[in-house]
Formats: C-alpha cells, structure tokens, sequence
C-alpha cells in the first residue's frame, strides 16, 4: 500500500474522482500552471498509415533537455484534461521535455483522421510515441498514462521491444484492467458516472459527423441509455471486430498481455476507484518489470492531497520516474 492519507472530509472515492475535474480546481490549476507551460505549442505527430495525432510539446528549459516524458490521458478527456496539465506542469519544473499525446479524436483532432477511435488502435500510438522518440535522439523517454491512457502507456511498454522504442519507466495510473468490469462499473454504478460518458461520447461523435458528413451517419444518438449497448452498436458498424467481447480482449491487460513486459514499469490503483475494480489486478501477469502499488483512496484518477485541491500524483510520478 501507499502512504495517500487525504483529509478525512475528502476521502471518498466518488468525491475524490470528483474534485479531480471540479471546476474549482480546473481554474486554480490553470493560474498555477501558466508561467511552467507557457513555452507549449501544439503539433501533428506521424501515427504511421496517414494516421496523424495531435501532441502539446513543452520544451525543457536551455540547458536542460536530456528527459522526455510522454503522457496519455483518459477515454474522452484530452492533452488538457485537468490531471495530465497538473503532471505535466510538475515535470516540466523538474526538467522534462513534455508531449502530451491525444489519441485519435480526442481533444481538437477530430478532423485529422476519417476512420473512428477505438481503444483497440494501439499500433498508432505506438508509431506516435516511437516518432517523438525519434525527433529527439538522446533523450530518456518516459511514458505516462491515466485510467484508458494508463492502459494504453503498458500496451505500448509491452510492444517496445519489438517496436524498437526504448522506454526508461512506465507509469499507469488508475489503467483500465479488463474493459468489461470497467464498462458494468460504468453502467451499474452511480448513474453520473454512465450519463457523463455518454454525454461526452455523443458530443465528441457529433464532432466527428461534422467532420465528415459525406462518412457518417449515427442516426439519433440519443437511443442509447447505457455505454455497452453504445458501444456493442459502434463495434459492431464502424470496427473490424465481429462483437463485443472480442473487442473487449483486444485491449484488456488481464490474462498473459503483459507477460512479456521489459520495460520497469508500475501501475498504481485505489482501492476505492469506482471505475477501476481492484478485484481485477490478480488477473494480471506479474512478469519481474511490473510492480503495482495500491492505496486505500484516491478514487479514479483522484489522489486528492488536501482542501487546496493539490494533487499528490504528481510527486508521485516525479519521485517514481526519478526527478
């Protein structure tokens, strides 16, 4: 277990998942941050196939470069999703070059690609990170993710070997672990959880019809009452999955998926995470590389500190990539 004692009066999973994106914190972070990412530009980074991504690159400061960090963050959050703003503002102070990588139609890049996001579009990310790897020769790359990014950041980890990407550390915080735990946590859980990602999804699909009007027609979206039959529907029409559950294996971490895993890698859950079953981490393979580090709270992607709404993952991170 970790050392995360939040105050007594923040300690609930839901709440701790909560305050994370709160609106509150949104706008203290954005004053905190400003002056440590102000150097950031946006990019397009080669996803390999014609597939290109979207990436904010903070430079390190002169003298500085010789460690990037890339981070990944959530299903239908983005490169400015509060968490990965908080993480990349620390280790830019720490010295790090860091790309904050959207996956494909997420953030402003829906227009970039015409086929759909799927959680299974792993050899993209692949390309991606071993791009940015590339464009800056010498440096010690890091891979971060959260929750879906989390899972995406052990998959590429895995795949480094035969990528030829050679990755220092890898941090997963809060990763999906098996799609279909998480997707009846989603559904069978508190309502708000279901009803923000199906909001979210609408809206980000909506984008993507926009985008390509002449490709897409979903029909009323607003049928859907629940994420798997959505997401049955959406595997079914615009993916090269036969059903669900074969899509599902495709991008679960439980079972032997990270047997092979090299690269020194962790994985850090909350017992109280009301996404992520704990249950599901003695399904996974625990090859020598992978460590997992569990707390009794933080909720999903949470990990709270204190009623100034500061994050304690991000001296976490820094401490575990070794800043």
């Amino acid at each position: 277990m970790v050392p995360f004692e939040p105050p007594a009066l923040i300690r609930g999973g839901h709440l701790q998942s909560a305050l994370a994106s709160s609106g509150w914190r949104q706008r203290r972070l954005w004053r905190r941050t400003a002056a440590d990412l102000a150097g950031t530009r946006p990019g397009i980074v080669d996803g390999g196939a014609g597939v290109r991504l979207l990436v904010e690159h903070t430079p390190p400061p002169p003298g500085r470069a010789g460690r990037m960090a890339v981070l990944i963050h959530g299903w239908e959050g983005s490169a400015s999703s509060t968490y990965m703003l908080s993480l990349a503002a620390r280790l830019a102070r720490d010295g790090y070059r860091v790309l904050r990588l959207n996956l494909r139609d997420h953030g402003d890049s829906h227009h970039l690609n015409e086929e759909l996001f799927h959680s299974c579009r792993l050899d993209e990310v692949v390309h991606a990170v071993r791009a940015l790897q590339q464009g800056h020769p010498g440096e010690r790359l890091f891979l971060g993710g959260f929750s879906l990014g989390g899972n995406f950041a052990l998959r590429v980890a895995a795949a480094a070997g035969e990528a030829g990407l050679v990755i220092e550390k890898a941090l997963a915080i809060c990763p999906v672990l098996e799609p279909r735990s998480t997707l009846a946590a989603l559904d069978g859980g508190l309502p708000a959880y279901r009803l923000h990602f199906i909001r979210k999804w609408r809206r980000s699909l909506e984008r993507k019809r926009a985008a390509f009007p002449q490709r897409y027609d979903f029909g009323e979206l607003g049928r859907f009452r629940d994420l798997r039959a959505m997401t049955d529907y959406f595997v079914r029409h615009y993916t090269e999955f036969a059903d669900l559950d074969s899509y599902l294996d495709g991008y679960a971490l439980t079972g032997g998926r990270l047997g092979g895993l090299e690269v020194t890698s962790e994985i850090l859950l909350a017992d109280d995470d009301p996404v992520i079953p704990i249950g599901d981490v003695t399904r996974l393979a625990r090859p020598p590389a992978l460590s997992v580090r569990r707390s009794r709270y933080g909720g999903h992607c949470g990990f709270i500190a204190n009623y100034r709404l500061e994050s304690w993952l991000d001296d976490y991170a820094a401490r575990f990539f070794g800043a």
